[in-house]
């Protein structure tokens, strides 16, 4: 068949191909990917299995999975889905979005008047009180290394920048 054909392909080429994908990102991100990817293999087997998927929602407070969803999430890897599978299939769903980008357009919700910051308090009550909600520890973990300037206000384009890029002084 010709998808039988292609995978052969791929696994010719499987070094090449592996070379593109690690080419999308920078090495401390493939680094994160590595870890989250960790997190989530909990048999330390190098694939993801449904189950193992299942529990790290779990982990993350979603106790509600389906056992569709989850089959449909394996099926986007086309086979197993070990540590190189995982990362092309965050490259595909990341193409196209910078992710800066994106999370200004989601602070922006925050700031109506357009003016770059965001009220740490306000923040801080919908991070605890909306969607999947923080506990205060976890916003804490979040400001350390937020630029808040002595109103209050979180200057969320700095913020972005840090997010996506890092922040020199952790990195020192």
């Amino acid at each position: 068949t010709p998808a039988s054909k292609k995978a052969s392909n791929k696994r010719q080429r499987g070094q090449k191909s592996s070379s593109n994908v690690f080419s999308m990102f920078e090495q401390s991100q493939i680094q994160e990917f590595k870890e989250a990817f960790g997190c989530i293999d909990q048999d330390r087997d190098g694939v993801i299995k449904k189950q193992e998927m299942k529990e790290t929602y779990a982990q993350l407070g979603k106790l509600n999975v389906k056992d569709e969803e989850l089959e449909e999430m394996l099926n986007e890897g086309k086979g197993p889905i070990n540590f190189t599978v995982f990362l092309t299939l965050f490259g595909e769903k990341l193409n196209g979005t910078d992710p800066e980008d994106t999370i200004l357009a989601a602070f922006k919700l925050f700031d109506p008047n357009g003016t770059g910051f965001v009220n740490k308090d306000e923040f801080k009550r919908l991070l605890m009180n909306q969607a999947d909600k923080f506990t205060a520890e976890e916003v804490d973990q979040a400001f350390a290394l937020a630029p808040i300037d002595p109103s209050g206000n979180i200057d969320y384009k700095s913020l972005c920048y840090i997010i996506t890029h890092g922040d020199e002084k952790e990195e020192s």
